[in-house]
């Protein structure tokens, strides 16, 4: 019998849990809410459920591994266990997508996915600490000019929340009647796509709601480019902490025009220009339609992070904030920074190409789709920030303004 491969979308890290080592496993699209850790001595047999080997060959590996010829019982367990976590890419796993898309789809409003986990679920609680961070993160100081926009993480706020603090103490408390049309980072969807819905987003805070017209214009306009009703909208938090820091300075009844943007990784790799696709190109006039005929009564957030480095993603060396090869990153990414500022989208687009992005920028595509459709727009750096977003790995991000 052929293994089922495994599904290589899912998040393999280290155990964290000192008395139960091994490689910890878990599903980041949540179809499946399981989480297993993998004991050490089984981590390397992970390698045959590749659709290539059979169940003969993990019994093999089994055996030789353990010194025992009676693996039957634990070869069938560790199949079993992986299929019922929905981690192979088998009838398990197709059932529980297919429950969770149609979960998604039949939803009325979308609910909060990280409430209780990345911020506080209880509403006062959470105004209270959202309140501290624009109050201290805005001492960064006020941009020059009257704000269309910002920049914000997407980060846990608890790492970084001066820069958010930063981004949304420069808004201005007329701004309430804007429609903001949040561009955030799609971690999870298709390359060169646009992820749209026309859902309510519903928080601790209250219920924020997506102005449905627009979205549908999107969708008409630039059909190829776009996926409607993204499944990723469920489990994605760029857009759902930029959502939580609008409600608390408007309220609750902010109108927004959610869009997830997949990354650009096709011109990333290959050349040329995000736009050669088609798509791509479509979606882009559409919302520089949209700025010129709306612009006035628009407010474009860009939930984005910056550089993430380190063992986390993927390089050699350990990475820690501010020091080492930290500071050449910083360098780099002021640099990115500066050709934002300057509304420089083909200079910026040059610096994202260099090296195929090693600095593995996952708010490269909402700046770039920012810079397309609002050519007019001129940023401010208010604040820049480096957090280890765990002891090897760190994440940069900033706090900016546009006008």
């Amino acid at each position: 019998m052929t293994l089922p491969p495994l599904r290589m979308e899912l998040d393999f890290m280290p155990s964290p849990v000192q008395d139960r080592p091994g490689l910890l496993i878990r599903d980041p699209y949540h179809f499946s809410d399981a989480t297993l850790v993998i004991p050490p001595v089984l981590v390397e047999c992970l390698a045959l459920f590749d659709g290539g080997h059979t169940d003969l060959d993990l019994r093999e590996y089994l055996v030789r591994r353990t010194g025992r010829l009676e693996v039957g019982e634990a070869q069938e367990h560790l199949i079993r266990t992986l299929s019922a976590a929905g981690f192979l890419q088998d009838g398990s796993f197709e059932a529980l997508r297919a429950g969770r898309l149609q979960e998604f789809r039949e939803a009325e409003k979308r609910v909060a996915s990280q409430a209780g986990a990345a911020y506080p679920d209880e509403p006062g609680a959470l105004s209270e600490e959202l309140a501290r961070c624009v109050r201290e993160g805005a001492a960064a100081g006020s941009p020059s000019g009257a704000a269309i926009g910002l920049a914000a993480p997407h980060a846990s706020p608890a790492g970084a929340w001066e820069c958010y603090g930063a981004a949304y103490g420069a808004l201005d408390p007329g701004f309430r009647d804007r429609t903001c049309v949040i561009l955030g980072t799609s971690h999870f969807g298709q390359p060169d796509r646009f992820g749209l819905t026309r859902k309510n987003f519903v928080t601790p805070l209250g219920e924020t709601v997506c102005d449905v017209g627009v979205v549908d214009a999107l969708a008409r306009e630039a059909e190829p480019a776009v996926v409607m009703e993204d499944y990723c909208h469920a489990v994605e938090h760029s857009i759902e902490f930029q959502v939580v820091f609008l409600q608390q300075l408007f309220g609750p009844a902010v109108r927004i025009v959610p869009i997830l943007c997949g990354s650009y990784a096709r011109s990333i790799q290959d050349g040329g220009r995000p736009e050669r696709d088609e798509g791509v190109r479509r979606f882009l006039a559409a919302l520089g339609e949209l700025n010129a005929r709306e612009g006035g009564r628009l407010l474009w957030v860009l939930g984005i992070d910056m550089a993430h480095m380190g063992r986390r993603y993927g390089d050699a060396f350990p990475a820690r904030a501010e020091a080492g090869l930290m500071q050449e990153v910083a360098e780099r990414d002021r640099r990115r920074i500066e050709r934002i500022n300057q509304g420089d989208a083909d200079g910026f687009w040059e610096l994202i190409r260099e090296n195929q992005d090693d600095l593995k920028w996952c708010g490269a595509a909402p700046v770039y789709t920012f810079l397309r459709a609002a050519p007019q727009a001129r940023g401010e750096l208010l604040r820049y920030g480096q957090w280890n977003i765990d002891e090897f790995s760190v994440v940069t991000f900033a706090g900016m303004a546009f006008r």
